[in-house]
C-alpha cells in the first residue's frame, strides 16, 4: 500500500473541501485494484448464496469472508482519513522537535513517490536538504508506486540513487527522513545494506527519522492481511542494532503510524 500525505505544491497543506478527504482518496487511488476486488467478491458471494445448497458451515464461511472483505476496506479508508487527513501527521510541526537543529545538512529519501520533500523544506527554511529517490522496481514490487507515480509528478526534483551506494562521503549528514519510504524495500539483505549506507554517511550523533506504520495488531485491524507490507517493530530494531544505530526515540502519532529516531553514537 502506497501511503501519502495531503499538501499542496509548496508544501502548505491545502485547505480546500476536497483536501480535507485527499488522503483517503489517494490511498484509494493508488490501491484501487485490492478494493474493488474485496468489493467484487463481497458482492459475487452475496449474489450466489441464496442460490446454492452448501451446506451451512460453507455457507457460514462465506459470509464470515464478505463481512471481513467489507469491514477491513471500509476500516482501511476511514483509518487512513483519520491519518493522513485529521491526525497532527500532516501539520509537520513535530519533526522539527525531533531534530538537531534547524540548520542542518541533511536528506529526504523516498521510494518513487514523493510528497515530503516541499513541506520538509519549508519546515526547515535553513537546511542544506538534497532529495533521494531509491525506486528500484526489482526491489519495490508494489503496483500502488507506479500508479502514484503516474498520477502525481514530484515537485521536488530528487537525484536517482543506488540504495546500497549513497552518493555521499564517511560522515557529512546531520539527518535522513524516511517517511513511509523504508518499508518498500521488500528484501531484508538489501535493507541491511541500506542501513549500512546510512549509518556511513551520518556523521557521529547524525539521526534518522523513520515514519512507518508496524506489522502489528493495530494495523491488521485497520489494514487486514494488507498489515503484511510493513515489517514489524523487530525489523527496525534489528536493522538498528546490526548496522551500528542506537534507538533514541519511539513514539507514536495515531495508534497506526510509528516514529523512530535512529542516532549514530558520538565515540564508535
Amino acid at each position: 500500500m502506497c501511503e501519502t500525505f495531503p499538501t499542496s505544491g509548496n508544501g502548505v497543506a491545502l485547505k480546500t473541501s476536497i483536501s480535507r478527504y485527499q488522503g483517503m482518496l489517494q490511498i484509494l487511488r493508488f490501491n484501487w485494484p485490492w478494493y474493488a476486488a474485496a468489493f467484487a467478491l463481497s458482492l459475487s458471494l452475496c449474489a450466489a448464496l441464496p442460490f446454492t445448497s452448501l451446506p451451512a458451515w460453507t455457507r457460514g464461511i462465506a459470509l464470515a469472508a464478505v463481512v471481513c472483505a467489507t469491514l477491513w476496506a471500509v476500516a482501511s479508508l476511514l483509518v487512513s482519513h483519520w491519518i493522513y487527513d485529521r491526525s497532527p501527521l500532516r501539520k509537520w510541526d513535530w519533526i522539527p522537535r525531533c531534530m538537531p537543529g534547524s540548520r542542518i545538512r541533511a536528506v529526504n529519501i523516498h521510494s518513487g513517490f514523493d510528497e515530503t520533500s516541499a513541506a520538509l523544506r519549508r519546515v526547515f527554511p535553513g537546511a542544506a536538504l538534497a532529495v533521494w529517490d531509491i525506486y528500484q522496481p526489482v526491489v519495490m514490487t508494489e503496483p500502488s508506486i507506479l500508479r502514484a507515480q503516474r498520477s502525481h509528478p514530484p515537485a521536488v526534483r530528487a537525484a536517482r540513487v543506488d540504495l546500497g551506494k549513497l552518493p555521499e562521503p564517511n560522515n557529512t549528514l546531520d539527518a535522513a527522513f524516511l517517511i513511509f519510504a523504508a518499508h518498500e524495500i521488500r528484501c531484508a539483505a538489501a535493507r541491511t545494506r541500506f542501513f549500512g549506507e546510512l549509518f556511513r554517511i551520518l556523521k557521529p550523533g547524525g539521526t534518522i527519522l523513520l515514519v512507518e506504520h508496524l506489522r502489528d495488531w493495530r494495523n491488521f485491524l485497520a489494514y487486514g492481511p494488507g498489515f503484511f507490507h510493513f515489517p514489524p517493530l523487530k525489523e527496525w530494531l534489528r536493522l538498528a542494532g546490526v548496522s551500528g544505530f542506537r534507538l533514541t526515540d519511539h513514539f507514536s502519532i495515531t495508534p497506526f503510524v510509528s516514529v523512530l529516531l535512529l542516532t549514530k553514537p558520538q565515540v564508535l
